[in-house]
């Protein structure tokens, strides 16, 4: 019995559901994750790498993301960051 798609899954998912929200044609490049807790949870941290057309659309999204709410089901978002954006070609990563 499958218990469905696990934590990183809904969380690229949602974050492709945001994006196009906002028009822009996100992509991930790569995923992984490395297990995490506090005193009060335990879960994991996600690292994603993403690539998306520059536009002031994009620009206005990742400045906003870290105040974005994601509902994923049975999980939790505590924290998202954004650590670095680099220009590759024609392409934002």
């Amino acid at each position: 019995m499958s218990r469905g798609p696990d934590a990183g899954t809904l969380l690229e998912r949602a974050l492709l559901r945001h994006a196009a929200v906002a028009q822009i044609d996100l992509s991930i490049v790569s995923a992984g994750w490395t297990r995490w807790a506090s005193a009060t949870f335990v879960g994991a941290r996600h690292d994603l790498l993403l690539t998306a057309s520059p536009s002031p659309a994009l620009d206005n999204w990742i400045a906003d993301l870290p105040e974005a709410d994601f509902t994923l089901r049975r999980h939790l978002v505590a924290e998202l960051t954004v650590e670095s954006r680099t220009r590759v070609g024609d392409r934002i990563e």
